[in-house]
């Protein structure tokens, strides 16, 4: 549908040309508001990123579940290899960027509006880190948010980057704000918790060792 509003855009003067003479502009701001419509929906790509930060909410500094986790995970890890809660969030997340990337790349045909909507995507949901962050400024951030959060900034940086988004656009203020609120977390934990495990902010433009 979007490829096709798209091509009307273009030819809509042809099109329109034996019309009355206020059809022509009708049919052009039609088309511009349908594929604005389009370009809302990048609010549902918000929203899963939204859900995700609710769950790592749970993990706050002072709340019930956090102390809890805490207490248990350090208590049976002296005897099991207790797997850490929370990955499975972080890859899940990423696995849903990158099909969902693929599928924008295999359906849309008009490139200048996939560099559009990449660049509205990227920017939107690093925002909204941003903001969640912020909220969170006189809390310390519990060790699986930091690997969580670590692992989609550095994942979501490296994708759009391969996707064409822009350095402007990449290393905006927000994504510095984030990127060191992140580091200076992780400093604050690998002394605390002894290490985060390979997981680090370090080289954020880079590829991880997890895949």
């Amino acid at each position: 549908m979007f490829n096709v509003m798209v091509d009307a855009k273009a030819q809509s003067a042809k099109l329109c040309s034996n019309m009355f003479f206020f059809l022509p502009l009708y049919c052009c701001i039609y088309i511009s508001n349908s594929i604005a419509a389009f370009f809302c929906s990048l609010s549902q790509f918000v929203v899963i990123l939204e859900s995700v930060l609710a769950k790592l909410s749970r993990y706050d500094e002072g709340t019930l579940f956090s102390s809890f986790l805490s207490f248990t995970v350090k208590a049976a890890s002296k005897y099991v290899d207790v797997p850490k809660p929370g990955m499975d969030v972080a890859d899940g997340y990423v696995t849903f960027v990158r099909h969902s990337q693929d599928m924008l790349r295999e359906k849309v045909n008009e490139e200048v509006y996939i560099e559009r909507l990449f660049d509205q995507w990227y920017t939107s949901t690093m925002n909204l880190l941003g903001t969640w962050l912020t909220d969170r400024m006189d809390l310390q951030l519990h060790v699986y948010q930091l690997k969580i959060l670590i692992r989609i900034v550095k994942k979501k940086y490296r994708d759009f980057r391969l996707q064409g988004v822009l350095d402007s656009t990449l290393n905006s203020k927000m994504y510095e704000t984030v990127r060191n609120r992140l580091t200076l977390e992780e400093a604050t934990a690998s002394v605390r918790e002894g290490g985060m495990q390979g997981i680090s902010m370090k080289d954020s433009d880079e590829e991880d060792n997890d895949n």
